[in-house]
């Protein structure tokens, strides 16, 4: 283990990474301070002129963000399916954050591949009844009714697409007669464990969730009837934004990521993962703190509708990650065949996908957090 250890913290390569992390944290810092100076001095102005007009004019007609204030609360539409989508983020940023500490503790070695993938299934699916919890509690926060059919579209959320590509991709290398098909008692014992571990919790915690009564906490009244929204321009529309929001945090891992693919896919051997988890944590501030200032760019055009936009903002970063995935296989490995090709691009896809939920939950929490509080700060009639 320490000669392996060595290697990868050999000078030339512990520099490139310590270079990556500082290159991260400066822009980083410098983003994310420049966007909280511009947000508190824009926010400060905002909340000075929306007190001056409440002392001067009753009458004047409201601009800005405070204008939408009775629509702003108003519940999305698809609710279920946010919030589903916010319980299987939940659970796989609980799954992260599990398996970093076992990483950190030292629990995974180069040559046990098997480990880590152990690891992922166990503790994917002792952590379900998270996603069961989040998901519905949320889903009964926005006076959802249909309980159950969320709590099914939960578990299948990030199951069922991993599921479906797993038995292609498996058949796949069956076909070749390779190494890396499962055997059937390997898949067995996964069925197992998801039938008599991860779908009893995952109904658990839908019930704790139910159960919460938690209140769903909207500092204004929402008004009967929504507002139009006005013409916005294109950069305002939700995939130019994702655009936006994405390539920040990705640009602060891409150079870790460069290390992950070549001992994943390649050769490579990967042990500091001490540096993996603070890009990690560099990688979650980024994302909020985007999606944070997208959302109030978002409500200042008097567009109301943020939810599923901050959701979004936040995973698109998985989606930037996926495209780097064509520019490694492309240009950086040497993987050719049916085989090799389906499988890098099908597995990424599960990996990717996964992000988007993980990051999009980051996103949606960090907007939802700063959205009541800037209505909580002004009076809202």
């Amino acid at each position: 283990m320490e000669k392996y250890s060595q290697t990868s913290s050999l000078p030339h390569h512990l520099e490139i990474h310590w270079f990556s992390i500082i290159n991260s944290c400066v822009t980083v810092l410098l983003l994310t301070g420049f966007l909280a100076t511009i947000l508190m001095r824009v926010l400060k102005n905002d909340f000075v002129k929306y007190a001056h007009d409440e002392e001067t004019a009753e009458d004047q007609e409201e601009t800005g963000w405070k204008y939408i204030h009775g629509d702003v609360f108003r519940f999305p539409k698809n609710k279920s399916l946010l919030a589903a989508c916010l319980g299987s983020g939940t659970q796989l940023f609980t799954l992260t954050v599990f398996i970093f500490i076992l990483a950190l503790v030292g629990v995974f070695y180069p040559y046990n591949r098997g480990a880590l993938f152990t690891a992922l299934v166990i503790i994917y699916a002792l952590t379900s009844g998270i996603a069961g919890y989040a998901a519905t509690s949320f889903y009964c926060q926005l006076e959802g009714t249909n309980w159950v059919r969320n709590l099914l579209l939960t578990g299948c959320l990030f199951c069922g697409p991993l599921f479906l590509t797993f038995c292609f991709l498996n058949t796949v290398a069956i076909v070749y007669s390779a190494t890396a098909a499962l055997p059937f008692g390997t898949i067995v014992v996964i069925v197992l464990i998801w039938t008599l571990v991860t779908s009893p919790l995952l109904v658990l915690g839908g019930i704790a969730g139910k159960n919460s009564k938690i209140e769903f906490q909207a500092p204004c009244r929402t008004t009967k009837y929504p507002r139009e929204i006005p013409e916005l321009p294109w950069y305002r529309q939700a995939i130019p934004q994702m655009i936006m929001a994405g390539f920040l945090p990705f640009s602060a891992i891409y150079i870790e990521l460069y290390y992950i693919f070549a001992s994943v896919w390649g050769h490579r051997i990967y042990t500091i993962y001490s540096i993996l988890f603070i890009v990690f944590i560099i990688l979650i501030i980024v994302t909020a703190f985007i999606t944070v200032a997208l959302t109030y760019f978002q409500l200042a055009a008097e567009d109301h509708e943020w939810w599923w936009r901050s959701f979004l903002c936040g995973g698109s970063t998985g989606l930037f990650v996926y495209g780097y995935c064509w520019y490694y296989y492309y240009a950086r490995s040497d993987m050719s065949g049916f085989m090799q090709t389906s499988f890098f691009f099908g597995y990424m896809a599960c990996i990717c996908y996964g992000f988007f939920l993980m990051l999009g939950m980051v996103g949606f929490r960090a907007a939802l957090l700063f959205v009541r509080h800037i209505y909580r700060s002004i009076k809202c009639e």
